[in-house]
């Protein structure tokens, strides 16, 4: 040593570690897919006016100050959501490929899978019935929904057109009222099954009764179209 402070001096503070990132920085497309999925399930489950954005941050992993980020405020994220859920209907009925099929394969194709949708799907529903009550007073303010559903709408127009130049579908059936009676006979049946469950003395939700209710619609929908 050379000297006394050599031996006395103290070691040099080793630096602290760099605070962590926020995961909404480093992910922010994650961050936003997990806003949007606790609160299509925090909607679905207390509406509009009973859903809490601070629940939804504890659900999604984040906070509010995030969430307002990412997606805006209540009212935004209730819009953000319903956008989502039709966006999500939407693209799913794309992939059903109906222009490849013959046409009364491509309705119940279409059937099929609008029943399983709301099977496997009640958060939609639930969301439908809400912004009914609402009068779709937000859903009005949306500028992407209806041109969500025009691809759609002339998809089903297009079917319909190939029926009745092969002599299989009669003329004159509106594309808009078809999907609404397709949508609406699995509608009904699924936000009323309990009730009619009570009032019938079946289990509506049993195996065999979707499957007979299917095979029902199937039925009813092509001897409505049948030339």
């Amino acid at each position: 040593m050379d000297s006394l402070t050599d031996m006395t001096e103290p070691p040099a503070p080793a630096a602290e570690p760099a605070a962590p990132q926020p995961k909404a920085t480093r992910d922010p497309e994650g961050t936003r897919a997990r806003i949007m999925a606790a609160a299509t399930e925090e909607f679905a489950r207390y509406g509009l006016g009973g859903a809490r954005v601070d629940r939804i941050a504890e659900q999604a992993g984040t906070n509010k100050r995030m969430l307002y980020y990412h997606v805006g405020n209540k009212e935004e994220l209730y819009l953000a959501v319903l956008e989502d859920a039709y966006d999500h209907i939407r693209a799913t009925e794309r992939t059903l490929s109906l222009e490849t099929l013959e046409p009364p394969e491509a309705i119940a194709r279409l059937i099929g899978f609008t029943w399983q949708y709301f099977l496997d799907c009640p958060e939609f529903m639930a969301l439908l019935n809400i912004e009914n009550l609402h009068k779709a007073e937000l859903l009005k303010t949306s500028g992407k929904v209806q041109s969500m559903h025009s691809p759609f709408v002339q998809m089903i127009a297009d079917v319909l057109k190939r029926g009745v130049a092969q002599g299989v579908f009669r003329p004159g059936v509106d594309a808009v009222q078809l999907y609404i009676s397709i949508a609406g006979l699995s509608y009904f049946y699924l936000s009323n099954v309990h009730t009619l469950s009570v009032i019938f003395g079946r289990d509506l939700l049993a195996e065999p009764a979707k499957e007979e209710r299917l095979s029902h619609m199937v039925e009813l929908v092509l001897q409505s179209l049948r030339a």
